[in-house]
């Protein structure tokens, strides 16, 4: 009897190591030694947003070789029922990875993400991940594109005290205009970023705002370009995805006199505005789609691959990640000292011992007039979610124009 208790207790600790055993073989198992990755894009290769995309997912294909095969769909619109079915054909070719990357997309994404648990979907710009239901394998990710905003206002600062100091501007007409897609967060968000970056070098400077209500809409962000020009804006920067309003700035000088420069998103701008562009910015989306794409193949959670100090499934990083470029800076037309300047932006931001959103300044969210922040206490902006959350005009110093 005391035996067969013996053999029984033998059994289950035998039972129990080759569950354990088990385990560790399907964890080994998670691994591949190849990948089949697809991109779902709202424009391409034409509209610099998409190309950005793009260029990552070559350089992906360069990085891994033939450990990796890609197949993208270009100019799906914003649409459920387009998405989702997109994203049911790449699942349908083979693809245990799907990147989605545009902020439309992230409903639908979400809800086949959990209709196929066994395919991982990483969300660009989204901000949904750790929302109910929280799926293991629904990801999103952003750089800390306010960062590049806020240096691109330093340079933009730096050209606008020169022309001060010419006597091209009074110091009482220092206004810059900035074209602005929509009234999101992340729009909201950037141009703060920029302005207070211009701000850090002229305190009188004031900005104006004017929403196009589209991301890419080459006449209309031409077309409110040369109304800002017009009201008397001496620098023009954006958050919309074409050269409209670089060329706008660029006609402006050259046709018509006017005094006015030009800072760029996503793409350098030099080529179609070489005497008004001075710089631009961008968000380099290689580490985290090579960095997702790795993490699969070794069969380990991205976040966890990453290094991810955000919360759950989320992703993000600046300059201290090379997740943030500078790009473009027009040496012909910055201010003196201003390359010595963005190096100094540049090890502040990377280490991380200062916040942007802070200062003399009253905001408040356009739409609850209630809800306000003093920035005498600093915003931390990108401290819980990859996404932006700063969403506040600025009183009296941001003009919204409609």
């Amino acid at each position: 009897m005391k035996n067969k208790y013996v053999i029984t207790l033998l059994s289950a600790i035998l039972g129990i190591g080759l569950m354990f055993l088990g385990t560790k073989v399907l964890n080994r198992s998670a691994a591949t030694t190849s990948l089949k990755v697809g991109f779902i894009y709202i424009g391409d290769k034409v509209t610099a947003y998409t190309n950005n995309f793009i260029r990552s997912q070559i350089e992906l294909e360069s990085a891994l070789g033939d450990k990796v095969q890609t197949i993208a769909k270009y100019n799906i619109p914003e649409d459920d029922e387009e998405c989702t079915s997109a994203i049911e054909d790449l699942v349908h070719q083979g693809c245990n990875l799907i990147f989605t990357t545009s902020y439309g997309f992230m409903d639908s994404t979400k809800k086949m993400a959990k209709k196929y648990p066994q395919v991982q979907f990483c969300q660009a710009t989204g901000d949904n991940a750790n929302a109910a239901p929280v799926l293991s394998n629904y990801h999103t990710f952003m750089g800390t594109i306010y960062e590049g905003r806020y240096v691109s206002g330093i340079v933009a600062g730096l050209k606008l005290q020169e022309l001060i100091a010419q006597g091209k501007v009074k110091r009482t007409a220092a206004k810059i205009g900035y074209i602005a897609a929509f009234p999101y967060s992340e729009v909201i968000s950037g141009y703060t970023a920029f302005f207070l970056g211009v701000r850090s070098i002229v305190g009188e400077a004031e900005m104006s705002v004017i929403y196009t209500n589209t991301w890419s809409n080459h006449v209309i962000e031409k077309k409110t370009a040369e109304k800002l020009i017009e009201e008397g804006c001496v620098i023009i920067s954006q958050h919309s995805d074409t050269t409209g309003p670089a060329i706008a700035c660029e006609e402006a000088s050259t046709k018509r006199g006017k005094t006015v420069f030009h800072v760029g998103y996503n793409q350098s701008m030099t080529d179609v505005a070489p005497t008004t562009s001075l710089v631009s910015c961008r968000i380099n989306w290689t580490p985290y789609i090579l960095g997702a794409s790795q993490a699969i193949l070794k069969g380990l959670p991205i976040e966890k691959y990453l290094k991810s100090t955000l919360n759950g499934n989320d992703t993000g990083f600046g300059f201290d990640k090379n997740w943030v470029e500078i790009i473009g800076l027009n040496r012909l037309l910055a201010a003196k000292g201003t390359q010595e300047e963005i190096e100094k932006a540049l090890r502040l931001l990377k280490s991380k011992n200062t916040s942007i959103f802070r200062g003399n300044y009253v905001g408040v969210n356009p739409f609850d007039s209630n809800d306000i922040w003093d920035l005498k206490t600093p915003f931390i902006e990108n401290q819980n979610s990859s996404a932006p959350q700063f969403h506040y005009v600025l009183n009296d110093v941001i003009m919204v124009e409609e």
